[in-house]
C-alpha cells in the first residue's frame, strides 16, 4: 500500500496518478477539508506525529510514501523523513516546479526580517503566519491577511487576534482589491500562484516581499524527487513495481533530448552522468538514464508495456560547438535567435546560445504535406525539437556550462530499416523513423485497461455530482471544450483516447442526460464512416467517404494526395466550412446517438486552431 501526505495541489495531482493504477492507497490530510472524490483512494484526516505515523505504517502494511504536503510544512517532511528511515521504506517527495527568483523581488529567510521602512502590508503568507506578523501591527504597520474562506481559518484567525476588517479572502490570485504598500508572499511556486500573485502586485505598484521556501532537510535514506505527475508515476513503477499492472515509457522525442543533453554535458564539462535531467513540455523534470560511445550520447528506447516496434531502439545525438551550420550536408532545422546580432555582447553564459538540430542515420525525411513541417524536412516533430532546444539553452546559459552556438545531429541506427515495420511509409516518411513525441513519456494501457480507466473517470464524474459529462480524445481538444463549459468541476472531463463507442456505452449505463463529444478532425472523419474505435492499427482514413461528405456539403477540391485529415481545414474554402463541419458532425451522430437513447448528445467538431463547430 502508499500512504499520501497531501492537502495540496500536489496532493490531488498525486490522487489522478495513483487512480490511474487501479489499486488501492490511502489519502492523509491534516484538515479534512480538501474537496477530492477518490475511487481507489482511502481517505484519512487528522494530523500525525511520528509514532502514529509508524503505528499506521506497520498496521497497514504500508511499503510507500508520498510527501505531497506544502513545501512549506517543515516539520512534517522532516517526520516523514525520519520515519520512513526508521521503518526502511522509500518514500517520494513531490516538489513544486519554482520560478528563478527574481532580483527584484525582496527574498527574506525568516518574518522577523520585514524591512522596516514598510506602512502597510497585504500578507498572503496563510493563517498560521497572523501570530507571526503580530510584531508589525505593534510597530504602527497596517496589517492584512488574505486567508482562505473556510471555518476552520476564519476560527484560527479570529484566535491568533486578527479583526473582521484585516481579513480578506481568496478567489482569484490574480486580483488584489486591497491598497497596501507592500505584499508578502511565500515562495509557493507555480501552482501556488506565485508567479499569479507577483503580476498582480507589480501592477498594482506594490512592493514585493517574498519568504523563501525552507530547503530540502538533509535525507540519509534513500528517496525520490519528482516535480510532476510523470515523475511520480514513474518513481512509483521503479520503488513499487506492482502497483500498476502496467509501466510507462519515453517517447522517443523524451530519448533524442536526453541524449542531447548527455552530450552537451560532455562536451561542456567532461562528465559522463549514468543519469541526466530532462524537462518534459509540461515543465516538470524527469531523470532518464544515457549511455556514451566515442563522439555521442544515447539513450535507448524504453516503451514500457506499450506494445511499440520501436522499443529499445538506441537513440544517439552528437553534439558540436561551432560558429556556423555546414559541412555535414545533414537535414537540419536552425534556431538562430533574431535579436541576438543586434544586441550588445554579453557574457558568453547569459546569452541564448544559438542551436542547430540536424538528422543523421536512421532518421526520416517528410515527403508529403500535413505535418509540422513542410516536405524536405527533417521528420523530429515540433514538440521534441522544443524540447531539445529548452533544455539545452537552460544548459548552456547556467553558469557551469558555457557554451555558444552549437549543432546537434540526432541519429537512431537501424532506423531506416525499424520504419518499415511502421506507419510513417504510408504517411509519406522516408529512410527512417520520425522523433515523436508531444508530452515525452508514453502512457501504456491494454484494450482492456484503457475502458477500464475509462469507466472508472466516468463513475468519478458521476460523484461529482455534475450534470453533463465532457468527453474528449485528449489534453488538446479538452483545453478547447473546456472554455465553453467554465463552470463544470474538472471531474467533469473525460479522455476516450480512441474509444469513442465504449464511453458513450457508459455513459449510457451510469444514466448520463447531457453529454459533450469533443473531437479533432482525424478522428471525426473516421467516427463519421461508422468507426466508433479509431485507434490507427484498426481503421485508416477512408478517402473516398471524405468525398462523398465534401460532395454532400457543396465542396469541389482535390484530395487525392493529403495524408492528414486535418489538411482539409486549409483546402476547403473558409465560406464552405461551416458546411462540411456539419456534415461530418451529422454523420458522427448517426451513429452516436443510437449509443445514448436516454441521453442528449452534444457533438463539437475541433480544428487546430481551437475554432469550435457545434451541432
Amino acid at each position: 500500500m502508499i500512504l499520501v501526505f497531501g492537502g495540496t495541489t500536489e496532493g490531488r495531482k498525486a490522487v489522478e496518478v495513483l487512480e490511474e493504477a487501479g489499486s488501492p492507497f490511502f489519502y492523509s490530510t491534516k484538515t479534512g477539508e480538501q474537496d477530492l472524490t477518490l475511487q481507489h483512494g482511502i481517505r484519512i484526516d487528522g494530523a500525525m506525529d511520528a509514532e502514529a505515523m509508524k503505528t499506521f505504517i506497520r498496521e497497514h502494511d504500508i511499503r510507500l510514501i508520498v510527501d505531497a504536503a506544502h513545501p512549506f510544512a517543515s516539520t512534517l517532511h522532516q517526520t516523514i523523513a525520519a520515519v520512513s528511515e526508521d521503518c526502511q521504506i522509500p518514500f517520494i517527495r513531490y516538489e513544486r516546479i519554482y520560478p528563478p527568483r527574481d532580483p527584484d523581488i525582496t527574498w527574506i529567510d525568516d518574518y522577523s526580517l520585514i524591512p522596516d521602512d514598510i506602512h502597510s502590508l497585504l500578507a498572503t503568507t496563510g493563517v498560521q503566519s497572523i501570530s507571526r506578523l503580530k510584531y508589525l501591527e505593534a510597530r504602527g504597520v497596517r496589517v492584512y491577511y488574505r486567508i482562505l474562506p473556510r471555518e476552520s481559518s476564519l476560527a484560527l484567525a479570529k484566535e491568533q487576534g486578527a479583526t473582521p476588517e484585516q481579513l480578506c479572502y481568496y478567489e482569484d490570485s490574480s486580483v488584489i482589491d486591497i491598497d497596501a504598500e507592500a505584499i508578502l508572499l511565500k515562495e509557493s511556486g507555480e501552482t501556488g500562484g506565485f508567479s499569479e500573485k507577483v503580476t498582480a502586485a507589480r501592477a498594482k505598484g506594490m512592493r514585493i516581499i517574498a519568504l523563501k521556501r525552507p530547503p530540502l532537510s538533509i535525507i540519509h535514506y534513500p528517496f525520490s524527487i519528482v516535480n510532476g505527475p510523470y515523475g511520480l508515476r514513474r518513481a512509483v513503477e521503479h520503488l513499487l513495481p506492482e502497483f500498476y499492472p502496467l509501466h510507462s515509457g519515453l517517447t522517443t522525442g523524451t530519448c533524442a533530448t536526453a541524449a542531447a543533453v548527455a552530450a552537451t554535458i560532455r562536451l561542456a564539462k567532461g562528465e559522463t552522468p549514468k543519469e541526466v535531467p530532462v524537462i518534459l513540455p509540461n515543465g516538470e523534470t524527469i531523470q532518464v538514464p544515457v549511455t556514451y560511445g566515442d563522439d555521442y550520447a544515447s539513450c535507448f528506447k524504453e516503451a514500457g508495456d506499450d506494445p511499440d516496434i520501436t522499443n529499445g531502439i538506441e537513440v544517439r545525438a552528437k553534439v558540436i560547438e561551432s560558429r556556423r551550420y555546414e559541412g555535414t550536408g545533414a537535414r537540419g532545422y536552425e534556431n538562430t535567435p533574431a535579436s541576438d546580432k543586434s544586441r550588445a555582447p554579453v557574457p558568453p553564459c547569459l546569452r541564448t546560445p544559438a542551436i542547430a538540430i540536424y538528422g543523421g542515420e536512421g532518421v526520416g525525411t517528410i515527403t508529403l504535406p500535413g505535418f509540422d513541417y513542410p516536405p524536405g524536412s527533417l521528420a523530429i516533430n515540433k514538440a521534441p525539437r522544443e524540447m531539445i532546444r529548452q533544455n539545452l539553452e537552460k544548459l548552456c546559459t547556467s553558469v557551469s556550462l558555457c557554451l555558444k552556438n552549437i549543432s546537434v545531429t540526432i541519429s537512431v541506427p537501424n532506423g531506416a530499416e525499424i520504419a518499415k515495420k511502421t506507419f510513417n511509409p504510408r504517411l509519406g516518411i522516408e529512410g527512417g523513423i520520425s522523433i515523436i513525441g508531444v508530452s515525452g513519456i508514453v502512457k501504456p494501457f491494454s484494450e482492456e485497461a484503457f475502458i477500464d480507466s475509462i469507466r472508472k473517470c466516468m463513475m468519478i464524474a458521476q460523484a461529482s455530482g455534475t450534470d453533463r459529462v465532457v468527453i474528449n480524445s485528449g489534453g488538446k481538444s479538452e483545453r478547447f471544450v473546456k472554455a465553453l463549459y467554465p463552470d463544470l468541476p474538472r471531474q467533469a472531463f473525460v479522455e476516450y483516447g480512441n474509444y469513442i463507442g465504449e464511453t458513450l456505452k457508459i455513459a449510457h449505463e451510469l444514466h448520463f442526460k447531457n453529454v459533450t463529444l469533443g473531437v479533432m478532425l482525424g478522428k471525426a472523419v473516421k467516427l463519421a464512416a461508422g468507426h466508433l474505435d479509431t485507434h490507427s492499427r484498426k481503421t485508416t482514413m477512408d478517402l473516398d467517404f471524405i468525398k462523398q461528405m465534401l460532395q454532400e456539403s457543396g465542396v469541389s477540391i482535390d484530395i487525392s494526395n493529403i495524408t492528414l485529415a486535418r489538411e482539409l481545414w486549409e483546402r476547403i474554402p473558409s465560406t464552405q466550412l461551416d458546411d462540411f463541419a456539419h456534415t461530418v458532425i451529422r454523420h458522427c451522430a448517426d451513429y452516436c446517438n443510437p449509443l445514448l437513447p436516454d441521453g442528449s448528445l452534444t457533438i463539437l467538431l475541433i480544428d487546430d486552431n481551437g475554432n469550435i463547430y457545434p451541432n
